[in-house]
């Protein structure tokens, strides 16, 4: 009985397995015939938290937490079968190569070794001995024990006697790439990771060319944030409205002075302004986020208790603009030709308009000059030839170097 069901369950793991591959490469997430074979032989439902169903474990866009800190947060998880994927791609591997993974649970880890193959060597690593633990026990169960080198270290400072890597994988949230990590990449080594520039994720793949990096690849994707000394927390300041609830605002960097003046501004009359700006039903925006991130002063993202006004009006573009003693934050309302969407900012304070026009400013300056234009990045080390920077490109500051950013 229990072997009839067993065969059951690999036999339905096997049909979605299969289902799933379709699906990536339908919308493109697998484009090489390695990372298709990986996937189609790794059991990805065997790396899973015990219970998890298979139809959660063998999603396109299911990511399943593995491990939560004290408050409940998710602090490792399995990503997305499509990020999983597209991050192998990005990572332009081939058999025989040294692969460095960072931020360990096993799955992935099991990819990258049916990938570069016998002949290659991979290497995961994670600041969390629990973490590697189960990572470890899960590789060994799979047979990939022998295959995978698992080691408990904080990235920020490289992975000691190992490397150099042909190619570097960063699974969780970096708001910047440690010195140490890019003195073990190869001259013309791929890193991948999910950088973070003021609040906004983008998952790039970067080629290391000479002192500095350029990007070749770009995602969209989300990931818990790194732990350690990269670690970088996010400035929260509060507003409460008039109920004692609160909204959140989260600076990554460049906080504005004097927030206190916000002090009673959910009390004031909302304002509000619109740009012009359309969008179509199910179209992708999700670059004028990023745009806000490097072009819009004050700009923060916006987090709602249950209970006010924004939680309410189901605020699924969570971000904003502080402007003096203003607060505005993205709004959308039916075009009026009634097909898709306008975009616009709501507004509070006495600086509500003041608000509200910086960010309907951005919004029609991305529309003019961003829209539909891929960006490419670069990542300039303290140390490297900073008047190499494309003439075009807007740069961001990071501890140990600068992002460029260039959209035309």
């Amino acid at each position: 009985m229990s072997q009839t069901r067993d065969t059951g369950i690999a036999d339905r793991a096997a049909e979605l397995r299969a289902a799933l591959v379709s699906d990536l490469r339908a919308q493109q997430k697998i484009t090489s015939e390695v990372v298709e074979a990986a996937v189609r032989r790794v059991p990805r439902e065997r790396f899973m938290p015990a219970g998890t169903d298979l139809d959660v474990a063998y999603g396109f866009d299911n990511s399943v937490v593995t491990k939560r800190d004290e408050h409940g947060l998710p602090i490792s998880s399995v990503s997305a079968a499509y990020i999983q994927a597209r991050m192998l791609e990005q990572a332009e591997l081939a058999p025989g190569m040294t692969v460095l993974e960072i931020g360990s649970g096993g799955l992935n880890a099991a990819y990258l070794a049916e990938i570069v193959g016998p002949e290659g060597r991979v290497v995961s690593v994670d600041i969390d001995p629990e973490v590697i633990d189960r990572a470890r026990t899960l590789l060994e169960e799979n047979g990939y024990g022998s295959r995978v080198r698992v080691l408990v270290a904080d990235a920020e400072h490289g992975v000691p006697d190992e490397g150099p890597f042909d190619a570097i994988i960063v699974t969780v949230g970096a708001w910047d790439i440690a010195p140490a990590l890019l003195d073990q990449l190869r001259e013309g080594g791929v890193i991948v990771l999910p950088l973070i520039m003021n609040a906004v994720t983008r998952t790039i793949g970067f080629r290391r060319d000479g002192d500095h990096l350029v990007s070749r690849s770009v995602e969209v994707a989300g990931f818990v944030p790194m732990q350690g000394d990269g670690a970088h927390p996010d400035r929260v300041f509060l507003l409460p409205d008039a109920n004692g609830r609160h909204i959140r605002l989260l600076f990554d960097s460049g906080v504005p002075d004097h927030l206190d003046r916000l002090d009673g501004v959910l009390t004031t009359k909302r304002t509000e302004l619109w740009s012009g700006v359309t969008i179509g039903n199910g179209v992708s925006f999700a670059d004028l986020h990023l745009w806000f991130a490097w072009f819009l002063p004050g700009f923060c993202r916006v987090a709602a208790d249950e209970g006010t006004d924004l939680a309410a009006e189901r605020l699924w573009f969570p971000f904003g603009v502080v402007h003096g003693a203003g607060f505005a934050y993205l709004a959308l309302r039916t075009a009026a030709q009634g097909e898709g969407f306008e975009f616009g900012a709501r507004a509070f304070g006495p600086d509500g308009q003041r608000a509200a026009a910086a960010m309907v400013e951005q919004i029609r300056a991305w529309d003019r000059d961003g829209r539909d234009v891929e960006p490419r990045f670069g990542y300039w080390p303290t140390d490297s030839d900073h008047t190499q920077i494309p003439a075009d490109a807007a740069v961001m500051d990071k501890t140990h170097g600068v992002i460029s950013i260039s959209w035309s």
